[in-house]
């Protein structure tokens, strides 16, 4: 298996893309976006996930993160995958959800040519990583993960979105607290 775009050193901080199937629109609900807030904070607090900037858009997740204290990345991206499939399907069935029936057969047909046995596939395979090598890297990344809500035109700024690390750059209220590099 090719190790092109993965996580696949310890101690190394990355910039990657995590998208729904299909680009299916699953973060548009708050539920939704609260549920992957919620299983950041828990790969923070216990699977040494350290993340520099992310942003929560509606089928895909930006993040400049690594992994620390002897986790690697790719672990923790595996956990917080399978976690939040399972929570992202409980959701769509419990919850309000107009689109349940045509996300669930979307997220069925998605695993049509699986060979385990399986449900739902909610997250597309990889996350596309990229090893941070230098401090215009890392400025390019964390402005283009910042400015996709602008540049999608959910917000005119990048703080007004709240789901994103725009916000603790900004010194601004966000439910997901980040490691904050200085960008000058």
């Amino acid at each position: 298996m090719s190790t092109k775009y993965k996580a696949t050193t310890t101690e190394d901080a990355y910039f990657i893309t995590i998208t729904i199937v299909e680009w299916i629109d699953v973060f548009t609900r708050l539920n939704q976006k609260n549920a992957i807030i919620e299983a950041l904070k828990y790969c923070q607090n216990h699977k040494g996930l350290e993340i520099y900037a992310y942003c929560i858009m509606t089928n895909h997740i930006h993040m400049m993160c690594k992994g620390i204290n002897g986790f690697v990345l790719s672990d923790i991206i595996r956990d917080f995958k399978k976690f939040t499939s399972k929570k992202i399907i409980q959701n769509i069935i419990n919850e309000p959800e107009s689109r349940r029936d045509w996300m669930l057969e979307n997220f069925k047909k998605a695993c049509d040519h699986l060979k385990k046995e399986q449900n739902f596939k909610v997250w597309q395979n990889g996350y596309h990583a990229e090893l941070i090598y230098s401090n215009k890297f890392i400025r390019q990344k964390i402005n283009y993960i910042h400015n996709n809500p602008v540049k999608d035109k959910t917000v005119s700024a990048p703080e007004d979105y709240y789901f994103s690390s725009a916000r603790n750059y900004s010194s601004l209220e966000n439910d997901l607290e980040v490691v904050l590099i200085d960008l000058i």
